[in-house]
């Protein structure tokens, strides 16, 4: 009997031990990523280290290399490393690099459409933007276009939220004030400056500062109070505008080469896919909460925050609506989009007159 006891309690240890291998075996095996390649990528940028849009290319490379185990890694450079800032789209579609992060209003010479990739005049706000690319069908058009006309796709991968109006080295009180004026504004709101008489001038951000320091330009659009701190422009010039009523939600975007996306296995387009979204949701989230502290101490350090009068605004509405028009009579692709973008617009206009404007026009009034 004491043998038998003693070979069945051996058979049930070993039954025991077996099944707890096994067990560990299947927890951990899903972490092993047997059989996929390891990738290096490198991904040209627009954007100088030291300011916060360059927080997206990092967000990717890190989410990337952690969720692939690091078999697939991608190192971002600062605009101008690898590729002149502004020529970052040239760069993918040749294959000089495998992807890039980079606004795409930037390439409207190239197609007038790229812009409502990044944001248009009088357009979304950051959440209307985001509704509209990843539900109301906006991205799979984007996507095509990038597709059809330059061997890339796109992915929304950042967004500053509504950006200010521009700093100025004087008072601009009416639309005759803007005429004359040399400007740094890129995409389709540097046309609309350009039709309200101002000369427009388009600059990486690495020239920013030396030009309105030095009077090459009059006046510069950047991005919101802490990158423009970040770059000295409240340094440069005293007036600071707003609203940034030509990017009211500008999406950056990743842009990468379709030869290379195609080679990924489909593990890795996926992470890929889920890095740029959260870069994208992380940016906006980031940006709100930097703006309201470094808007604070520029203004306490003498900056003169000026509203742009309605007669401006006015103005740029009309000159933005001419615009749309005129592209949309000659362009497909734009008139394409241009329609698709105008009927979800007026819908979410809509909804928000009724949630969001009417909440936050109570909460922000001094009624206290």
């Amino acid at each position: 009997m004491k043998r038998r006891e003693i070979i069945h309690k051996s058979a049930i240890a070993t039954t025991a031990a077996a099944t707890t291998v096994a067990c560990t075996r299947r927890t951990t095996a899903p972490n092993v990523r047997t059989g996929l390649p390891t990738v290096r990528w490198r991904m040209a940028t627009s954007w100088p280290t030291s300011i916060g849009l360059f927080t997206g290319p990092e967000i990717i490379a890190k989410r990337v290399k952690e969720m692939t185990g690091g078999r697939f890694t991608i190192k971002p450079y600062a605009g101008g490393e690898l590729t002149p800032a502004l020529q970052v789209l040239d760069a993918v579609r040749q294959g000089k690099v495998q992807c890039g992060h980079t606004a795409s209003y930037y390439y409207i010479g190239k197609s007038p459409a790229l812009a409502f990739a990044t944001c248009v005049p009088f357009g979304l706000n950051a959440q209307q933007q985001n509704a509209w690319l990843y539900h109301g069908g906006g991205l799979e058009l984007l996507q095509k276009l990038y597709g059809d006309r330059f061997n890339i796709i796109n992915f929304p991968a950042g967004n500053t939220g509504t950006q200010m109006g521009g700093w100025f080295k004087r008072e601009i009180k009416s639309v005759g004030d803007l005429k004359g004026l040399k400007m740094r504004i890129p995409g389709l709101g540097g046309q609309v400056m350009s039709r309200l008489g101002v000369n427009v001038q388009v600059l990486p951000a690495s020239d920013i500062y030396l030009s309105l320091e030095r009077g090459a330009i009059d006046a510069a659009e950047w991005i919101g109070p802490y990158d423009d701190e970040k770059l000295g422009l409240n340094k440069a010039a005293p007036f600071y505008y707003y609203p940034g009523w030509w990017e009211g939600g500008p999406t950056l975007d990743a842009l990468v080469n379709r030869r290379a996306w195609d080679k990924l296995p489909k593990e890795y387009q996926e992470i890929f896919k889920a890095a740029a979204y959260e870069a994208n949701i992380n940016m906006l989230s980031q940006y709100d909460a930097l703006n309201s502290e470094a808007l604070a101490k520029i203004v306490a350090g003498g900056t003169k925050l000026t509203a742009y009068t309605q007669d401006i605004m006015q103005a740029g509405q009309k000159a933005t609506l001419e615009i749309f028009e005129e592209n949309a009579s000659k362009d497909a692709e734009f008139k394409q989009i241009y329609e698709q973008w105008k009927g979800f617009r007026e819908k979410i206009y809509n909804w928000n007159r009724v949630n969001e404007l009417s909440f936050a026009n109570f909460v922000t009034t001094d009624w206290a």
